[in-house]
């Protein structure tokens, strides 16, 4: 073939071919329209409740190490790794730091050395509820110098106040890209009374407060309002019909979750069809017991860490509660291989017969008995709610 000629042939192909599709695109056929589809964008959020977190005279005696030294830290060496696993764990401090000056004292009037607070940061808390009755035990001054050092721990706290300012405003925290709202209110103060131009400092259950409270925390528009409750009557395992009314009136005026302690007990979880919350189902969990203490009695030697989980689809804006769980826990109180401790240990280990070789065939029946008193609590519930098996 002439190269010449192949040259020629070249743009009449070419030619030939674009009048052809030109022609096809004319006949307008139909056409797929190509739809950008926006995926689903979610965050999770998972939570840990504990109770009543305490210090007789008894902890800081076993804690004390050298003069004004404590370490409290390795009460929690057991059972951090499963606060760890949360983005947000929070809990009742029932107890003040006045200072070493004031005296350090347990029940009834406690105050607890400073380096309390590094063993609950060591275990991994983010937010103290301070809403009780024992908050001013040391009175304003030693109320104030609780929050101050909660803040310098770089913990929240909330249910207590220390200006008019902060009791009236709303504490958010964000987590995840999950805002929350958490409103905290105690019964009473033991009696202890406070000027009246200071009754900002402690926030007590006063339904006219709670459903303002409320409203101003709907005006910031978070995805949940939690609502904590220091009330009840101790040592009973049910809620009384003053905790009842009062969640009920709560849940009326929009609250989405609510927790509970006093009772140095644990107390039923409840789901509750919500009025006006972000969530379809929320739910209360009346009591959750004493954390740490030297109450050594059944059903106060032992408790459970309640687990949930929230998530929320950013592009929908929607919020969902997801798995509720109890994971059971016992307070060990004896001797070990470093001396006197309280150590809190998941009671399943009783049951599994997994447990450190400083926990006494006694102590392993308490244990158990303290295992399945949790599991009773979670027969008397509703919903969701069930037992975190260990791995």
């Amino acid at each position: 073939m002439n190269i010449k000629l192949f040259i020629k042939i070249i743009p009449v192909v070419i030619l030939a071919s674009i009048i052809t599709f030109c022609a096809k695109s004319s006949e307008k056929p139909h056409q797929k329209q190509i739809v950008e589809v926006k995926k689903d964008s979610i965050v999770t959020l998972a939570v840990s409740v504990v109770g009543d977190i305490m210090c007789h005279s008894t902890q800081y005696g076993y804690a004390w190490v050298e003069q004004d030294s404590f370490d409290f830290k390795p009460v929690y060496r057991e059972i951090k790794k499963y606060l760890d696993s949360s983005g947000l764990t929070m809990g009742n401090l029932e107890t003040v730091f006045a200072g070493k000056g004031m005296g350090y004292s347990g029940y009834p009037r406690f105050n607890t050395p400073d380096q309390f607070l590094d063993g609950l940061s060591f275990a991994g808390f983010d937010l103290l509820f301070t809403s009780n009755n024992h908050v001013l035990d040391q009175g304003k001054e030693g109320l104030l110098r609780t929050l101050n050092l909660i803040d310098n721990k770089g913990m929240i706290y909330a249910g207590a106040n220390r200006t008019k300012e902060e009791s009236e405003s709303v504490k958010i925290i964000e987590k995840n890209g999950i805002n929350i709202a958490v409103l905290a209110y105690t019964y009473g103060t033991n009696g202890i009374r406070i000027k009246r131009s200071e009754s900002y400092l402690v926030n007590k259950i006063d339904t006219s407060k709670i459903k303002n409270d409320i409203i101003k925390a709907k005006k910031i528009n978070p995805d949940l309002v939690i609502v904590y409750f220091h009330f009840g009557k101790e040592y009973e395992r049910k809620p009384s019909k003053y905790q009842k009314r009062i969640v009920d009136f709560t849940i009326r005026n929009g609250a989405d979750i609510i927790l509970g302690s006093h009772t140095h007990t644990l107390q039923p979880v409840e789901m509750f069809k919500t009025h006006g919350g972000n969530l379809d189902s929320g739910f209360v969990a009346y009591s959750m017991g004493n954390f740490i203490s030297n109450q050594r009695w059944r059903y106060s030697d032992g408790s459970a860490i309640l687990n949930f989980t929230i998530s929320k689809n950013i592009n929908k804006n929607k919020v969902n509660l997801e798995e509720i769980s109890f994971l059971p826990f016992w307070v060990f109180k004896g001797k070990t291989g470093k001396g006197k401790e309280f150590i809190i240990l998941p009671s399943e280990l009783a049951v599994k017969d997994s447990l450190p070789e400083y926990v006494t065939s006694k102590d392993k029946k308490i244990m158990e008995r303290s295992f399945f008193d949790t599991k009773e609590i979670v027969n008397w519930s509703t919903g969701k709610l069930k037992i975190k098996r260990l791995q």
